[in-house]
């Protein structure tokens, strides 16, 4: 079987048996992204000079570690060190940084290979990857349909083959939703467990890097590597950091699983909902004890969660003028004309859109009307979260409300657009721990369900995945893209 196949386990086995090197791997790889990607167009920026470079290094150290030799990629809005970074958006076009993102470098130290850098809808703001600055990426499973956003790029690359893991983040459902939409395994941990150091904010108290992996083991081998106390970012957890390998077991006799009705609202998709239940059910026969619950608040979960992270977003976003670094227009009269030029010739449309509208929440107007009125409803949305956590191990519920459409289909809409965060949101509204992992077909593209923990539970959603995982098969289908 060709390298780019393999998942992370199995490479590391034949990388420590010598089997394969690093090089060869690497290769496998970039051959793959270039016969597909020109279909895919996952990635932004390919380095494959850097790749094989890194690759000989590896080879020169003789002793094995975790993550040694293996590719990985990145979500372009994760800073590497002499490598451009996007965020998919012409203010940042020509951006290089000089310096890692904290995970960059974990990775990077570990011995893993950079492949490239991927593509997102711009600053990360999107649940499609078309509202990409240089092109939207299609879903291997169907390349006239969108895979999720804003981490698609990602998703996209995963499922294809073009890159054996992927770090992205995930502010109200980046990483899971187009997991989701893509069949692939995506984390997002509780907020905190990992360091955002280098990584472009969207909404700061959302936002938490994150992996979209070929299976459940791959995500629990890097997050063990990317978890822990960063003392650069106030923002991380000084929480001890186990070994998630060792939830990766199949006895989850006893396990106490959440289901809010309220995640399976009639206007959602039925045949989602009932692949979803169909996974319930495999829960039962694997001796684990599902009932039905309910989150009162949550039909407050995608409203609020859309003021306060463009509140947070437009505070952000302010530091991108054009004047430091980014995109600058040349030929302004004056500052503010340069400001206004910088700034409007640069930024797509839905980047303007919520700027614009976190400007407005937090106007001394709207301020205590929208903004304070938010944050009361997310501890509200807290609170309710806990209670239920407080009497079972996890909640289940479906990742999105469909399947995924057709590129261009929801552009005429924004409602429909935003309403595909609607399951996604309050994990991170509440800062938990979710994960994505595929558990059915619906018409020949992937359904993803939604496991939701305690926060710094990760294991207990490993264990669940897991065992859901080791008892079907639909981690292992791989879309077709004409190319063996």
């Amino acid at each position: 079987m060709s390298a780019y196949r393999l998942t992370i386990k199995q490479l590391e086995n034949l990388l420590n048996k010598r089997e394969i090197s690093a090089s060869e791997i690497v290769d496998s790889f970039l051959t793959r992204i270039n016969q597909i990607d020109d279909k895919v167009k996952a990635f932004v920026t390919v380095t494959d000079e850097v790749a094989r470079n890194q690759a000989k290094q590896v080879e020169k150290s003789p002793s094995p570690s975790m993550l040694k030799g293996i590719p990985y990629s990145l979500k372009d809005n994760i800073c590497t060190d002499g490598i451009k970074t996007t965020c998919s958006s012409k203010m940042l076009e020509n951006f290089t940084p000089n310096y890692d993102a904290t995970v960059a470098s974990q990775l990077k130290t570990a011995g893993g290979i950079l492949l490239g850098k991927l593509n997102l809808d711009e600053f990360a703001l999107g649940t499609s990857t078309e509202q990409s600055a240089f092109f939207p990426t299609c879903n291997p499973w169907d390349l006239s349909r969108v895979p999720g956003g804003s981490s698609g790029g990602a998703a996209a690359a995963v499922a294809a083959d073009e890159t054996p893991f992927a770090l992205a983040t995930d502010t109200g459902g980046s990483i899971r939703q187009p997991a989701s939409y893509c069949g692939v395994v995506g984390l997002k941990p509780s907020y905190g467990r990992v360091s955002r150091l280098g990584v472009m904010a969207v909404a700061s108290s959302f936002d938490q890097v994150g992996i979209i992996s070929k299976n459940v083991e791959d995500s629990a081998i890097v997050l063990g590597r990317i978890a822990g106390k960063d003392y650069q970012d106030s923002t991380s957890l000084d929480a001890p950091v186990p070994d998630y390998t060792t939830f990766l077991i199949t006895d989850i006799k006893g396990m106490k699983i959440a289901y809010p009705k309220e995640f399976f609202a009639e206007s959602f998709d039925k045949e989602v909902k009932a692949t979803v239940i169909k996974a319930l059910h495999k829960y039962e026969e694997l001796g684990a004890i599902v009932e039905e619950v309910s989150i009162p608040n949550v039909e407050y979960a995608l409203p609020i969660y859309h003021v306060l992270a463009a509140a947070e977003f437009s505070t952000n976003l302010a530091r991108l003028d054009g004047i430091r670094y980014g995109f600058n227009d040349k030929s302004a009269d004056n500052l503010t004309d340069m400001y206004l030029k910088n700034r409007g010739l640069s930024l797509g449309a839905e980047v303007k859109r919520r700027t614009l509208f976190g400007s407005f929440v937090l106007s001394a107007d709207n301020y205590e009307k929208y903004y304070l009125q938010a944050l009361k409803i997310r501890n509200l949305i807290y609170q309710d979260m806990q209670k239920v956590l407080a009497n079972y191990d996890i909640i289940i519920s479906p990742t999105t409300p469909n399947t995924a459409f057709k590129i261009g289909e929801q552009a005429a809409s924004l409602l429909d657009l935003y309403n595909n965060d609607i399951l996604t949101v309050t994990a991170s509204i509440a800062g938990l721990p979710a994960m994505s992992i595929p558990c059915g077909f619906v018409d020949n593209l992937p359904v993803g369900m939604q496991i939701m923990g305690k926060s710094l539970d990760e294991g207990q959603l490993i264990k669940a995945a897991y065992a859901f995982e080791q008892h079907t098969s639909y981690h292992q289908e791989k879309p077709d893209l004409g190319v063996n």
